[in-house]
């Protein structure tokens, strides 16, 4: 595992779409674990492959790392598709580790149904409500090039 260099606010490869992963080998797998060693390291609760360099659908994060005082529940997803979001929205502070520094307030569907092919190729649908169903929105937006100033 290694950790990597995050891409920074200005770095073009934050505004471009991430193509999907065709097959889970051992360099997929290796990336995502380098993606947890690099948020974990920058005390992020998520991370999206582009932000270190790859137009991968890949994103990872633990929103309850922080609560939970360095307990780790990591969740690793791949190809990850919002099926459904709530009308009801929630207001949260976002910040972002590509944008150091800078938080701004978002409004985000406060649950989402999101279904995604983890490291062992398994399908599998989470239904997240809150922090975690901002932290998914906010990640899986990064795959389609937008970042969270964007919502402002």
């Amino acid at each position: 595992m290694a950790i990597r260099q995050i891409r920074k606010k200005g770095d073009e490869i934050l505004s471009k779409k991430s193509r999907d992963v065709e097959v889970i080998d051992d360099k997929i797998k290796e990336l995502a674990e380098d993606m947890l060693e690099t948020m974990y390291k920058n005390d992020g609760i998520g991370l999206a492959a582009c932000q270190v360099g790859m137009l991968k659908r890949i994103v990872v994060y633990d929103y309850l790392y922080v609560e939970e005082n360095g307990k780790k529940s990591p969740v690793v997803m791949i190809n990850p598709v919002i099926k459904s979001r709530s009308k009801s929205m929630i207001e949260v502070e976002e910040g972002c580790l590509s944008f150091p520094d800078e938080y701004r307030d978002v409004k985000r569907h406060e649950k989402v149904t999101v279904e995604y092919t983890d490291l062992e190729g398994k399908r599998k649908t989470i239904h997240a409500k809150d922090l975690e169903a901002v932290v998914i929105q906010h990640e899986t937006d990064h795959l389609d090039g937008i970042v969270f100033l964007d919502r402002v």
